[in-house]
């Protein structure tokens, strides 16, 4: 697995692809918090917190994570390299792993320099450093886990086609129903207990809760069981292709 991943990890870096979908990530997301007038504007917001920032980072990666994970398997099966892997003593778990913890480690990487923005809130209150860490943290954790369902979602859609575009395209639409689907399901009905059992089934109310600082297990169940639904899918999937 580890080679698999090192594999995944230096074909990111050899190439712009990394460069460019960090570079991407942390470009419109210094645009959108501080320099375009609108919602998740910080000057505009008023309050020196990162509420816009986990606002809008969701939205964000819903299609940088597809960018990064579309070559997973659907690059390996036009280039006729997949049969190649599944005929080695890899077993198919370690090799999904191997692309999977890849892709999240690209993601991380992207994240961590956004901790400036911490230190940026931190020296614009009204009071230097008065901000709620617990908060900040919660919603570092919450991306984190929601990063992984992305990923595992993303590389689930890269085996089902060759096409990278068709593997990007689908991982945008998985994600953006996981995300928001069942938020916009739920405000088409009027009563309140329904709303809250669809919403329940969408990853927006649970990372949600994360963020507001509150680490429910009942959150972190939900998105290890996405991530492990999703990879298992993976799995299934190509054990299912000709060898």
């Amino acid at each position: 697995m580890f080679a698999i991943f090192k594999r995944e990890v230096r074909s990111f870096f050899t190439s712009p692809i990394g460069y460019l979908i960090v570079g991407s990530f942390l470009l419109l997301n210094g645009l959108f918090l501080w320099v375009f007038k609108g919602q998740y504007n910080i000057f505009d917001y008023g309050f020196a917190d990162l509420g816009n920032f986990f606002l809008l980072a969701p939205w964000i990666f819903i299609f940088l994570v597809p960018a990064i994970t579309m070559k997973s398997f659907s690059e390996e099966r036009k280039m006729g390299t997949l049969e190649l892997l599944l005929i080695k003593p890899v077993s198919v778990w370690k090799l999904v792993l191997g692309k999977f913890w890849g892709a999240v480690l690209l993601c991380v990487i992207a994240v961590v320099p956004t901790i400036v923005y911490v230190f940026a809130i931190s020296k614009l209150g009204m009071t230097e450093g008065n901000y709620d860490l617990g908060i900040v943290l919660g919603s570092y954790f919450g991306l984190l886990f929601l990063i992984s369902s992305y990923t595992a979602i993303g590389v689930f859609a890269s085996t089902l086609s060759d096409n990278q575009i068709i593997a990007f395209l689908v991982g945008i639409l998985i994600c953006f129903l996981i995300f928001n689907g069942f938020d916009a399901t739920a405000s088409l009905f009027s009563n309140g207990e329904t709303q809250e059992v669809l919403k329940g089934f969408g990853a927006k109310a649970h990372f949600d809760s994360i963020a507001r600082g509150v680490i429910d297990t009942r959150d972190l169940v939900y998105f290890v069981s996405l991530t492990l639904v999703f990879l298992y899918l993976t799995f299934q999937r190509l054990k299912q292709l000709p060898r």
